[in-house]
């Protein structure tokens, strides 16, 4: 995560993500299938599953991806071929608005406090191993803990959708895609954008660096 300035001087957080190409190495179609869709895959790694080989296969896809993930469509106009190369400036642009689903930190066996962020026990008047305890868990009836009861566990590690993310800058050079504000996962997760619309007139591009003023000073008048 980094920050950058607005045009208009005000400060955003902003996630710098990697956004490689992905190429398309399914479809589905309402004929066929019932629905519209198209898997695409990005990454790569040494040895796959049979299956997905011939998958690949018949993509024509000579590397083995990391990732593959459906994509489910509105409709079917304009859907890509299989082997298609699709990169991130095609889909995504300055002020469109994106949902980001993603696999969040695992944080492992963590206790009440860490995980519902309950308070502390009072640390004095003969207190002495309790302190971060959850207290009681229950009344005398049914007898039993009630499902759902907020108590020490496995926390993080599950699946999660932020929606209304802006992206503020698309660097189709670096594949670099910037993103208002924290997404879910460790560095280096997988993420999964769904564009659903653009800001319009109401986004505020970011601040051009100092650098591109100096550019545009040495460059020669026409």
């Amino acid at each position: 995560m980094t920050q950058k300035y607005r045009q208009d001087g005000t400060l955003v957080p902003i996630t710098v993500c990697q956004a490689e190409p992905c190429w398309v190495v399914g479809r589905r179609t309402k004929e066929k299938d019932g629905y519209w869709a198209v898997q695409l895959a990005a990454g790569r790694k040494k040895r796959a599953k049979k299956p997905v080989l011939g998958q690949l296969k018949k993509a024509k896809i000579k590397f083995v991806p990391e990732i593959i993930r459906e994509i489910r469509l509105e409709s079917g106009e304009n859907l890509p071929e299989l082997g298609e190369k699709i990169s991130v400036d095609q889909v995504v642009k300055p002020g469109a608005v994106v949902k980001a689903r993603g696999i969040t930190k695992g944080r492992g066996f963590a206790g009440v406090i860490k995980r519902w962020g309950f308070r502390s026990q009072p640390a004095t008047h003969g207190q002495s191993d309790r302190e971060r305890a959850p207290g009681s868990i229950g009344a005398q009836t049914p007898g039993r803990v009630i499902k759902g009861k907020k108590m020490p566990g496995h926390y993080g590690h599950v699946q999660r959708t932020i929606k209304n993310l802006e992206v503020v800058w698309v660097d189709k050079d670096k594949n670099e895609l910037w993103i208002k504000g924290a997404l879910p996962g460790p560095r280096g997760g997988w993420l999964v954008l769904v564009v659903e619309g653009e800001r319009g007139e109401k986004f505020i591009p970011l601040m051009t660096s100092q650098n591109d003023h100096e550019k545009e000073k040495t460059e020669p008048e026409n």
